[in-house]
């Protein structure tokens, strides 16, 4: 089995030590990722982005998530997030857990982490 680890470029993952996704053991697991935005409707948007730059650089889609994790630290301001995520996931949703907790700063409102299925070819 090979690893494959895919960046996204952002200034945190040389500081910290991680990467957006690494595709092993036949799932993509995408890192939590926060968006940009003023408020939590913007930064949902803006990390379902990045997310989906990292599913489609491992050869996946939003249709191959099978689990979804959302943090965030306020539970009141998940609900405005339920009609991009019904769209975003589909026809295809993963299951899925939210947790209220504190984020690494507080500007930042919600951040999310996807397990995907890779394609067979993407896990060899």
């Amino acid at each position: 089995m090979t690893i494959k680890r895919i960046s996204s470029g952002g200034e945190f993952e040389a500081k910290i030590g991680y990467c957006r996704a690494v595709v092993a053991g036949g799932f993509v697991h995408v890192a939590g990722t926060v968006g940009q935005g003023s408020d939590v409707v913007s930064q949902c948007k803006s990390a379902l982005q990045v997310i989906g730059a990292a599913l489609e650089k491992a050869g996946v889609s939003f249709a191959d998530v099978v689990r979804v994790t959302y943090y965030l630290p306020d539970a009141s301001e998940f609900e405005p997030c339920w009609p991009i995520l019904a769209e975003t996931f589909g026809a295809n949703p993963p299951a899925a857990t939210m947790i209220e907790c504190n984020l690494i700063d507080p500007k930042y409102r919600i951040e999310i982490e996807v397990t995907a299925l890779a394609s067979p070819a993407e896990d060899m």
